[in-house]
């Protein structure tokens, strides 16, 4: 109490009972508003404690598994310095721009995309910026982006719990995330770190997919554990979260993506994704 009123502008004239009610008290609210002409009815974060674990492949397959589902989607790219999704649903800038903002790509799925891929001149140029300007950029594709109808946005997030997965827990109305991750032994650390990141910022942990799980012999069918056995079923049940769906290594997936045809896989190892993120 007497560090607060320390820093309390109001110390000398406030007792315990005003304190109480005082809005220094209460936490700062970073939120940024959308642009006038979005309507975005849910927010979900697609992270990862680690690169490599193909967190935009499953953000790719959650949106198309959802449009499937008859919802309109859209993706917000995070991943300023390693932009793929463009790439995944076969779009490409530039962009449409008007006074009132700028408008994102629609995929033949009609999921709706926007990238930094879609703004620069050159795709395979790279993005050599520092972390408050790389930070920046993701707020202006909230703020300054015409979404128009969408009932649920998906933010491919880079890996770690750098600048901008806190960009984006502050800045957007996050209404949870969803956490990639893959066999390894040290799963249960990079599960845990983005776990705790998101605890730190209240954000709701809707639950956790394994990517990599297995490869299928495509002629006995036995399921062979590449990266070595999944710890993942233990690593959910200490923290009390859920699978949300494992899955395996599958040519397929990448010569899909690779075409620009992610939406036309058709599985169901995200079925259980699909349905937590529809009770939102």
């Amino acid at each position: 109490m007497g560090e607060e009123r320390e820093n309390c502008s109001s110390a000398s004239t406030c007792d315990r009972e005003s304190c109480e009610g005082c809005p220094s008290k209460e936490k700062p609210d970073f939120r940024e508003e959308m642009n006038a002409l979005s309507n975005i009815q849910h927010v979900i974060g697609v992270v990862s404690g680690k690169g490599g674990v193909g967190k935009s492949f499953v953000t790719s397959s959650l949106a198309a598994d959802l449009r499937k589902k008859g919802y309109k989607v859209g993706i917000l790219d995070a991943d300023i310095t390693g932009p793929s999704i463009p790439k995944m649903f076969g779009v490409k800038g530039p962009v449409e721009a008007t006074e009132d903002g700028s408008f994102p790509a629609e995929a033949e799925d009609g999921t709706k995309i926007m990238s930094i891929n879609l703004i620069l001149d050159n795709e395979e140029t790279p993005v050599v910026w520092r972390g408050p300007v790389i930070a920046g950029a993701v707020k202006q594709f909230w703020t300054d982006v015409i979404w128009g109808d969408i009932d649920y946005l998906l933010v491919d997030m880079p890996p770690g719990t750098g600048d901008v997965p806190l960009t984006v827990f502050q800045s957007l109305p996050v209404d949870g995330i969803v956490i990639v991750t893959s066999p390894q032994e040290l799963v249960q650390m990079i599960v845990k770190k983005a776990y705790n990141m998101a605890g730190m910022m209240d954000i709701p942990v809707l639950g956790v997919v394994e990517n990599y799980s297995y490869v299928e012999c495509p002629d006995c069918g036995k399921k062979i554990s590449v990266f070595g056995e999944s710890h993942i079923d233990e690593v959910a049940k200490e923290l009390g979260i859920e699978v949300l769906g494992k899955m395996p290594l599958n040519a397929d997936f990448a010569s899909k993506a690779d075409a620009g045809e992610v939406y036309k896989l058709d599985f169901d190892y995200l079925d259980k994704g699909v349905e937590v993120i529809g009770k939102l």
